[in-house]
């Protein structure tokens, strides 16, 4: 019975972590890790894009805006991605992935990684290897805390027209409604003023 606990359990994880890689390292073509696209409208028109951090709960208040918008300007198409931190934290949050899922596959599996390499067996390891599915577990928790910590940028970045607009990051909050509506407003009438006398200046 426990040969087949076993066989079953070292299926199911490597299933997972195959899973696990094709999500974040997805091939060439789908590799942007996007929210879905919310079209208010099938006609060309402003385009809104939010750019957030997923990882903090922000997907929440993204729907609030496109909903929001939704009602009170129809004719924008409102786009929102995950934003990735720039620098070393994303690339160190794959590590910190590939290294947990390695790990649990080589708990599961029994592989004798230290004699292989020709080392003694430490205790810590001697006992991941008797209780894999408390190892595992702690493995997949800690890995995920520390992937959390990493991508964690806190942004809302919100551009119109490619034109940034509002950032979390520099004002330290996500703006209210009615100044979304304000900014939105200043925009369009800049435009029409544009449109109508190309040689205007704001």
């Amino acid at each position: 019975m426990n040969s087949v606990f076993r066989k079953n359990f070292t299926l199911i994880a490597a299933v997972i972590c195959l899973v696990a890689i094709i999500h974040v390292f997805p091939v060439e073509g789908n590799s942007e890790k996007s929210i879905p696209i919310s079209k208010f409208s099938q006609n060309v028109g402003p385009t809104m894009t939010i750019l957030y951090c997923y990882s903090c709960g922000y997907r929440k208040a993204f729907d609030d805006y496109v909903s929001i918008l939704n009602d009170k300007y129809p004719e924008i198409l409102v786009r929102g991605a995950n934003y990735d931190p720039p620098g070393f934290n994303m690339h160190l949050s794959r590590i910190v992935l590939l290294t947990k899922l390695i790990l649990i596959v080589v708990i599961v599996s029994s592989f004798d990684i230290f004699g292989f390499l020709g080392q003694p067996i430490p205790g810590w390891w001697r006992w991941c290897i008797e209780n894999k599915i408390y190892a595992c577990m702690m493995i997949f928790f800690v890995g995920n805390m520390l992937e959390a910590q990493l991508i964690s940028s806190g942004a809302f970045e919100i551009a119109l027209n490619d034109v940034p607009v509002w950032s979390k990051l520099q004002t330290g909050r996500i703006p209210a409604p009615q100044e979304l509506f304000q900014i939105i407003e200043s925009h369009l009438q800049f435009n029409d003023k544009l449109g109508q006398n190309p040689n205007y200046v704001k």
